[in-house]
């Protein structure tokens, strides 16, 4: 039997991506909270921007005034509903991610599956080629020992 695994450079290979795909998932999930973060940011911004705003009106605002809030909360609206989209883009790359990483991980396992089998099958031998060996020396031993007769 060859004993070197014959599939050794595709298991180094998987590894490899495997290892790839989790490093490229660190970077997704990464990605995915930091967007959702910035979306926290502008929510919370809002409210707080809205709550000076209502503030401002109980106590009188001009027209100009009034329209430089409304158009300044559009504007946040409109940051918002942009970062909700990159927050679900992120989300859904990151499930592709997690989906690519379980696809090399169990390639990964199958591979190192069949090489665990064949070093076994490596040990396995060896140990019947020693037992061999053992078997022989014994019998060798045994046939050249003096016997005791009485």
């Amino acid at each position: 039997m060859n004993r070197k695994f014959p599939l050794q450079p595709l298991l180094e290979l998987m590894r490899d991506r495997t290892d790839e795909a989790t490093r490229r998932l660190g970077q997704l999930v990464a990605a995915e909270q930091s967007a959702r973060s910035r979306l926290q940011l502008l929510q919370d911004y809002r409210r707080e921007y809205l709550q000076k705003f209502q503030e401002a009106q109980t106590q009188g605002l001009t027209l100009l005034a009034w329209q430089n809030y409304q158009d300044f909360l559009a504007k946040i609206d409109e940051a918002i509903r942009t970062q909700m989209e990159q927050v679900e883009l992120s989300a859904r790359n990151t499930q592709q991610g997690q989906e690519h990483w379980q696809t090399q991980n169990r390639k990964l396992k199958a591979i190192d599956t069949l090489a665990i089998r064949h070093q076994g099958k490596l040990q396995q031998q060896e140990n019947r080629q020693e037992q061999k060996l053992m078997d022989e020396f014994a019998s060798r031993h045994h046939q050249t020992a003096p016997r005791d007769t009485e």
